[in-house]
C-alpha cells in the first residue's frame, strides 16, 4: 500500500540474473537426469548452456529456439513427477544462488507494505516454488498445456518479453495495483516492456542493450553480485533500501541442448 495515495503497490522481479545468479531453466538438469527424465548428454550440454548464459545471455532468436526445444522435449512428462523433483531439490539447488542484495530488496518492499511478484519465462512448476521460498506474494510464469496429468508439448502462455507486460497489466487490474506506483527489476533488454509498464523501473545487472536503454530513459541501475544461502541469512529491512523502494516448465536440458546447438552452428 502506498501511504501517500492509498493505492496498492507491487514490486515485480525478473528471476534469472536478477534474483538468482544462474538460469532457473538450467539449474535442475541434474535432478531431472537422476530421475530419468533426461540423459547424460543433455546434462553436459545444459552445463555448457549455463556458461554461455552467464557470459553473454541470449537474444530473442535463441530464446525462441530454446522454447521450441523445451516444449518438444517435455511432451509426455508426468506433471506430478516434475513438481515432486522440484520440491525435493529446490533448497539444495536454488538456495545458494539467491543474491543477498535481492533478498534485502524483497524484504524492504514487503516492509513497505508492497506485494512482491516474481515474473519469469521459466515454467510455473519451477517459478512458483522459488517465489514461495523467497517470500514473494505470487508469481507469473510460463504455463504448459496439461492433459491426463502429462505435458502435451504445447504452451498455454509464454511469459516472455511483451507477454510479461501483458501478464503484469492483467494482474494489476485484478489486484488493484496502480502501475504508476509500482516497481520492476530485470537484467535483460527483452524485459524492457515489463520495466516500461511501471512507474519505477530499475535495471539490475543489465546486459549491454538494457544498460543503453536505462541510460536513455534515466532508469536506476543496480549491481547484485553476492549469492548467499537463504538458510544462513534472514533479511531485515535496511533504511537505505527502504528509501530506494519509496522512490515450460523447467525443462532445463532442452534449453541446454538448444543453446549448445545454436552456439555450435553459429561458430561453425
Amino acid at each position: 500500500m502506498d501511504p501517500s495515495s492509498g493505492a496498492r503497490v507491487a514490486a515485480f522481479f525478473d528471476l534469472d540474473k536478477t534474483v538468482i545468479a544462474k538460469s532457473s531453466l538450467l539449474a535442475f538438469s541434474r535432478p531431472f537426469f537422476q530421475e530419468g527424465l533426461i540423459n547424460r548428454r543433455a546434462v553436459l550440454k545444459s552445463a555448457y548452456a549455463q556458461f554461455v548464459f552467464m557470459q553473454s545471455g541470449a537474444d530473442a532468436d535463441q530464446i525462441e529456439r530454446m522454447r521450441q526445444h523445451i516444449t518438444a522435449l517435455c511432451a509426455g512428462w508426468d506433471v506430478g513427477q516434475v513438481r515432486s523433483i522440484v520440491e525435493e531439490t529446490l533448497h539444495d539447488i536454488v538456495d545458494p544462488l539467491v543474491y543477498k542484495e535481492a533478498t534485502q530488496l524483497i524484504a524492504d518492499h514487503r516492509a513497505a507494505g508492497h506485494d512482491v511478484v516474481v515474473v519469469s519465462a521459466s515454467g510455473q512448476e519451477i517459478v512458483a516454488p522459488i517465489a514461495d521460498m523467497l517470500g514473494a506474494t505470487q508469481s507469473l510464469a510460463t504455463r504448459m498445456v496439461v492433459a491426463d496429468g502429462r505435458y502435451t508439448g504445447e504452451v498455454d502462455f509464454y511469459c516472455y518479453a511483451e507477454n510479461k507486460a501483458v501478464a503484469i497489466k492483467q494482474l494489476a487490474a485484478a489486484n488493484g495495483y496502480d502501475l504508476a506506483d509500482c516497481h520492476a527489476y530485470s537484467d535483460s533488454a527483452t524485459d524492457e516492456p515489463m520495466l516500461a509498464v511501471v512507474g519505477h523501473p530499475t535495471a539490475v545487472n543489465p546486459d549491454r542493450a538494457l544498460r543503453k536503454v536505462a541510460a536513455q530513459q534515466g532508469w536506476p541501475v543496480l549491481t547484485f553480485s553476492d549469492p548467499v544461502s537463504l538458510r544462513a541469512r534472514i533479511p531485515t529491512p535496511s533504511g537505505t533500501a527502504v528509501a530506494v523502494t519509496a522512490v515450460g516448465l523447467g525443462a532445463v536440458a532442452a534449453a541446454g541442448v538448444a543453446w549448445y546447438g545454436i552456439r555450435r552452428r553459429r561458430r561453425g
